[in-house]
């Protein structure tokens, strides 16, 4: 028992942080370290691994292509619990917003132009897929200023089926599952082609919708300034009703003054507005 009141001893008795400042920034510095981040800087790791599995002893040998599988398959894996995580938990950061988006095309983008250097898929294959990839990132930085298009369920499963097929030819497979790998891969294909017509698709209706929008807002605008600027100074006709002629007070019509009518007796002497008048004056201005 000290005797000093709580207000005295800091509030609540909390440790104070010192340095304003320097706590805010600590603290921002601290939530990038949240398990979301983590997991996008760890499948940024994972894609010079996965290349150099890949390519080991030739590229060819079917136990380093295993290896090459695992790592390709926990980047996946951490793709789709990373933004689960952020979302749910508000984990969000400025820099898993450009990080995740990154991470997610670089390892795709190695498996594909990996497998396509050693012979195993299809140039086209590769160049439809980043293609439309490349085109879409360019389509979010057109529209993000008039909206954000929500990733939709054709998207997740283009997602699936691109992950599902480059899997399946970074592992040596013959025979029935080297060609249910390659209708895999036709589906991903198409999958990657509809989606992202669908994504052009959306993007320029809401970019339309958003400029009509805009336009019509500043119609609006225009169109009430216009309005104000064409009708009589608001509370004139008031500030008359109650001004009157000044009796007694030669010249005096009463017009402009709002205050009450002045009586002078025994003289000509004009009489000065009241305050009230003035500020009127000044309100109709």
């Amino acid at each position: 028992m000290t005797g000093v009141p709580a207000s005295a001893a800091g509030g609540s008795g909390a440790k104070p942080v010192r340095g304003g400042k320097l706590g805010t920034a600590a603290v921002n510095q601290a939530s990038l370290w949240n398990i979301a981040n983590i997991l996008t800087m760890v499948r940024l790791l994972l894609v010079p691994g996965f290349v150099l599995l890949l390519f080991h002893n030739g590229g060819y040998d079917p136990v380093w292509r295993s290896f090459a599988w695992a790592a390709f398959a926990v980047a996946m894996i951490t793709d789709l619990f990373d933004g689960h995580l952020a979302r749910a938990y508000n984990l969000v950061t400025d820099f898993g917003k450009i990080a995740d988006p990154i991470a997610d095309k670089a390892i795709m983008g190695a498996a594909l132009v990996s497998l396509s250097v050693l012979g195993d898929l299809p140039w086209w294959i590769t160049g439809v897929i980043l293609a439309r990839e490349l085109g879409i990132t360019l389509m979010r930085f057109w529209v993000i200023r008039h909206a954000v298009i929500p990733a939709s369920r054709g998207g997740k499963l283009k997602t699936l089926a691109q992950g599902t097929a480059a899997g399946m030819y970074v592992l040596v497979l013959t025979g029935p599952l080297a060609t249910l790998r390659f209708w895999m891969m036709m589906v991903a294909v198409v999958l990657t082609v509809v989606t992202g017509l669908d994504y052009v698709r959306q993007a320029v209706v809401l970019r339309r919708r958003s400029l009509a929008a805009e336009r019509a807002a500043v119609g609006r605008t225009a169109e009430a300034l216009n309005e104000a600027a064409g009708s009589p100074g608001a509370g004139v006709a008031d500030a008359g009703a109650f001004a009157g002629p000044a009796s007694g007070v030669p010249g005096a019509s009463g017009a402009g003054v709002s205050g009450p009518a002045v009586r002078v007796s025994g003289g000509s002497t004009p009489v000065e507005p009241t305050v009230g008048a003035r500020d009127g004056a000044d309100a109709e201005r």
